[in-house]
Parts: C-alpha cells; sequence; structure tokens
C-alpha cells in the first residue's frame, strides 16, 4: 500500500515520486527503502527528474546508503549479483549531475570503483552500469580537483584498456581520455605512458587503414594523443605510430580535399613538428617532397587568410594559421640545414621564395592590428613566427620589417611591462588559441632578429627612435634575475640564450653607435648589472659563453664610458 505503481507519463508519476522520497526519509527497515529507491531509480533512468527533485533525492538519502550498495555483496532473491550495485551507481550518476556534489569527495573517493566496473566485463545485463559510471566520470572531470584526482587513482589506465577491449561505451572512454589529456597531458603520460601509447598505436593504425571520413575525424582525435615528453622516437612502438601518421597524412595531402578536410590534418601535422621536430618524416624522395609540400599548404593557407583579412573569417582560422605558422618554422629551420637535409637544393630556394610571400602576409596582418587586440594568443603566435624569419633571413622584406619596428618594440613592451617574469613556454602553448594563460616573452623571439638589424643603419636607428635600447636594458636585468633564481645544473636555458642575444645587440649598438652609449643613461645602469653579474658568472664554468659575451661587452663599454662617474 506505501508503493503504488509509478504513473510515468503522467503528473501522478511526479507525485508517487514524491511519496517514495518521503518514504526514503522515513523507511522503517531496509527492505522498506529498497522498495522505495527501486521506484527512484526508475524515475531517475527514465529522466523524469528535475534538478530540484535530484537534489530532494540527495536530501532524503545523501551519500551513505549508495556506498552501502555499492558494498553490498548479496542480492535480493531472484535478482543478478549486481543489482545493488546498479542501483547505487544510478543514484551516484543522478547526484553528479550537481557539480557541487559531483566534486565532493565522497564522490571522488568511488572513483576506484568506477575504474573496476570500467575493467569488468559487460554483458548485456550490465550496460547500464557502465552508463552511469561513464556519467558520473564526466562530471568528475568537469570539476577543479576532478581531473587530478582521476589520474592520481587510475582512471587513464582504465579508460585506455576500456577504449581498446572495443565494449560497450569504448567511444565515450575515447572522449574522456581526450578531455583529461587537454587538462593534464603531463602527469598521465608520466602515470600510464604504456597504455596511452597502446591507445595511439590502434589510432593511428585506424587511421593508415581508414578510406572513410573517419580519417579525418581521427585527424581531430590524434593531435591529443601525441606526447611533448616522452618522445615517441624513444622506443620501437611510438616510432611504428609516427611512420603510419606519416603515411596517413601523405595519403591525405596527397589527395584532393575541402577545407574542412585540410584544416585537420594539418592542424596534425603541426602537432607532430612540436613533437618530434622533423624527425617522423623519412629521408629520401618521398619524404622531401612530403616535406616541401606541408611547408607548401601551410604558407597557401596564411596567404589566403592574411593577405585579405576579413575580421570572422580570420577569427575562424586563427587555430589552423598558429598550425601552419609551427610547420613554416619547421620549413625554415629545413632550408638552413645543412647536415643530412631532408630537402634538395633545389627544393630550398623553392621553399624559401613561397616562405617569403607568406611572411609578407604575416607582416601586412599585423600592421592591421588593433590596440585592444594585442594581449590576443595569436598576434603572439605571429609575432613568434615572424622573430623566427627575421633570424634567418636577413636579406628580404627588409623594408616591410622597417615599417613594422615600431609596432614590434611597442608590441614587446607592452607584453614586458604588463606580464609576469619571463617562462620557457613549449610550442605546444600556442597551437590551441584557446586559454587565458598568455605566454608574456615577445623579446625572447625577437631578440635574433634585432640583433641581425642593429648591424645596419635604417633598422638600428628606427630601433634607437624607437627606446629599444632602454627595453632591453631592463630585458637584460629581468633575465639575469630569472637566471640566478633558477638551479645551476649544466645546460643552456631560455634566459641564458636571451642574455647572450641581448649581449650580441648591446655589442652591435657599442660598435657602430659610440655617441649613444655615451649619452643614454641607460648604458650606465647597464655597465652597474654587468659589474655586478660578471663576479657572480665566472665560478660556474657552465656559464662561460655567457661570462665572456658580458666582459666583452663591458670592456669595450668601459672604453667609451671611462670619463664618466
Amino acid at each position: 500500500p506505501r508503493f503504488p505503481a509509478m504513473a510515468s507519463d503522467s503528473g501522478d508519476g511526479h507525485a508517487t515520486l514524491k511519496r517514495c522520497l518521503a518514504v526514503l526519509r522515513d523507511a522503517r527497515n531496509d527492505s522498506e527503502q529498497f522498495a522505495a529507491l527501486l521506484l527512484v531509480t526508475k524515475a531517475v533512468r527514465a529522466g523524469e527528474v528535475d534538478a530540484k527533485t535530484r537534489r530532494q533525492i540527495f536530501d532524503a538519502i545523501g551519500f551513505t546508503f549508495p556506498t552501502r550498495l555499492l558494498l553490498s555483496r548479496q542480492p535480493p532473491a531472484g535478482c543478478p549479483p549486481h543489482t545493488f550495485r546498479a542501483l547505487g551507481l544510478t543514484l551516484l550518476a543522478c547526484f553528479c549531475t550537481d557539480p557541487q556534489l559531483a566534486g565532493h569527495s565522497q564522490i571522488l573517493n568511488k572513483i576506484p570503483t568506477f575504474n573496476d566496473v570500467l575493467l569488468s566485463p559487460c554483458d548485456p545485463d550490465s550496460t547500464s552500469m557502465v552508463d552511469d559510471v561513464y556519467q558520473c566520470l564526466s562530471a568528475v572531470l568537469a570539476t577543479a580537483r576532478g581531473p587530478r584526482e582521476l589520474v592520481t587513482k587510475g582512471t587513464v589506465s582504465a579508460l585506455c584498456q576500456a577504449y581498446l577491449s572495443g565494449g560497450h561505451g569504448s567511444d565515450r572512454a575515447l572522449t574522456l581520455l581526450v578531455g583529461l589529456l587537454a587538462i593534464a597531458e603531463a602527469k598521465c603520460w608520466q602515470r600510464d605512458a604504456p597504455q596511452l601509447l597502446a591507445v595511439l598505436s590502434k589510432l593511428s593504425n585506424d587511421f593508415l587503414q581508414a578510406e572513410d571520413m573517419t580519417k579525418f575525424e581521427l585527424c581531430e582525435v590524434l593531435p591529443h594523443f601525441i606526447p611533448l615528453s616522452p618522445p615517441l622516437t624513444e622506443n620501437s612502438q611510438g616510432s611504428e605510430c609516427l611512420s603510419r601518421l606519416y603515411k596517413g597524412l601523405a595519403d591525405v595531402l596527397g589527395s584532393k580535399l575541402s577545407q574542412s578536410q585540410r584544416d585537420p590534418a594539418l592542424k596534425l601535422a603541426a602537432s607532430l613538428v612540436q613533437a618530434c621536430g622533423a624527425e617522423w618524416i623519412p629521408a629520401g624522395s618521398a619524404g622531401s617532397k612530403f616535406l616541401a609540400l606541408l611547408v607548401n599548404l601551410a604558407c597557401v593557407e596564411v596567404r589566403l587568410t592574411l593577405e585579405e583579412p576579413d575580421p570572422l573569417e580570420v577569427e575562424g582560422k586563427k587555430e589552423v594559421v598558429t598550425a601552419c605558422y609551427v610547420l613554416m618554422e619547421m620549413g625554415i629551420q629545413e632550408c638552413l640545414r645543412e647536415e643530412s637535409p631532408l630537402l634538395e637544393n633545389v627544393q630550398k630556394v623553392q621553399l624559401m621564395r613561397i616562405m617569403e610571400e607568406a611572411f609578407g602576409a604575416v607582416i601586412f596582418y599585423l600592421r592591421q592590428v588593433k590596440q585592444e587586440e594585442l594581449q590576443e594568443p595569436f598576434i603572439f603566435a605571429s609575432v613568434r613566427v615572424l622573430g623566427a624569419w627575421m633570424a634567418e633571413e636577413t636579406s628580404s622584406l627588409k623594408q616591410e620589417i622597417c615599417e613594422l619596428l615600431p609596432f614590434l618594440v611597442d608590441y614587446a613592451r607592452k607584453l614586458f611591462k604588463e606580464g609576469s617574469p619571463a617562462v620557457n613556454l613549449p610550442q605546444a602553448e600556442l597551437v590551441s588559441t584557446e586559454g587565458s594563460a598568455l605566454p608574456q616573452d615577445a623579446l625572447r623571439f625577437l631578440l635574433p632578429g634585432f640583433c641581425h638589424l642593429t648591424a645596419e643603419d635604417r633598422p638600428r636607428d628606427i630601433l634607437i627612435s624607437e627606446g629599444a635600447p632602454a627595453l632591453l636594458c631592463e630585458y637584460f636585468l629581468q633575465q639575469w634575475e630569472v637566471l640566478t633564481s633558477e638551479s645551476t645544473a649544466p645546460g643552456l636555458t631560455s634566459p641564458e640564450m636571451s642574455l647572450q642575444t641581448t649581449c650580441g645587440v648591446f655589442l652591435n649598438l657599442v660598435v657602430t653607435a659610440p655617441d649613444l652609449v655615451r649619452r643614454d643613461k641607460t648604458f650606465s645602469s647597464l655597465m652597474d648589472v654587468l659589474l655586478k653579474s660578471l663576479p657572480l658568472l665566472l665560478p660556474q664554468k657552465h656559464h662561460l659563453v655567457l661570462a665572456a659575451n658580458v666582459a666583452t661587452l663591458g670592456l669595450m663599454m668601459a672604453r667609451i664610458l671611462s670619463g664618466s662617474a
């Protein structure tokens, strides 16, 4: 009498649900609570429960009863062995739709149970349990503490095995893995590299074999499974994955493609370049043609997007153009490579000409940038790739670069003044244009180009008139502080490289503009920094090159400043 049949298609169902909730609160024994619970879970599974009712269910039973259900090993007479467990999971999946409850420690400590369900054989009667577990894990992933808890409690390995088994819900396992890797890639690979490598092996094999739209869908998924560390080239399984990805991409990019098909392929190629440079491209005629095609396609995409920029079109293409920048940067490096080059000389000449046109488009785009756009990561990526070109190619686009110099100095100054101390940001941070962690150290990428330009009259005069020496002096001091605060392990760090290149810029100014050194107080301040830093550098053998730079610059400046106090 206390449990009338639930009418699922009328308002009576809601009235019955409320009566059941009252029973759950006031139950005289487990069997009454269990009977009421059956009706509640039936409503939950039928999707008849709104947010307010879900909260009422939680207030009625809390976490204690679902926990008891998960631990119980004795099912009711005539029921399947996992009956209690299934009910408990349904209730937890219901609670997890509330973000506050999803991040509760009572949910987080059930993660090992969720993993067990994924790893258990799934018969037709237990598919709803698997669905409930995926719902719980998806909700946990969306909380602040969730990703860390999932990684440390072994969910990555469980999801990998669930995906590889191809059982019920394996597509949801892959989606969750993508989400986890997007948030905590380094920790996931650090803890579960063999399992993730097995997933990458399956994905790369599927990518190579696919002959339909699946190939392009995999282009979107695969970049999430290509780690920056550990390098895939370190073991045979990783090398086999790279070989399959190369063959699959060569097949894709060698075909006639629509834009929606080409863009994900270019992004996949860029993620491989970030992780492995050009090592995944084999030597020989086929490899050199593929590399040339890749850079060529990237340059065409950049020109099409940036030469006549429609703001709406550029907005939608930022991610793929940033990927193209990565491919162009590789193109520059490969054109300069003399030892075991992948490209023939004729290909190098052709690519340099094509890249010159693409960098002309980048310069044209940067000249249109408004002040309110300066903090955008895409602007940073554009400045960075132009810096790579300026560092190596000093003769082309000279006029255009001179005209852009005021913008570049102003941009670098704004980021330097507004930003935090420079950090060594990997290229990977630049592929996605989303997120608020903006890289701040634009000067690091512009310094090599500035070093070339200060050796020439016109660009040097522009840099001086725009206040570059004072900015570089401040930057030198900041990088020195970063260097001295780091551990002194041998190896060339980013701050040390920046300091060496800044010394090169100042040496050019000392040699070509001694009057500036005499009259500008910037150089007196710089002299103070050099005098304080040299004694600290000399005892450290692994800083020998920087010490030589500082000593040379100091002696050259001392000759000019000998008359000053």
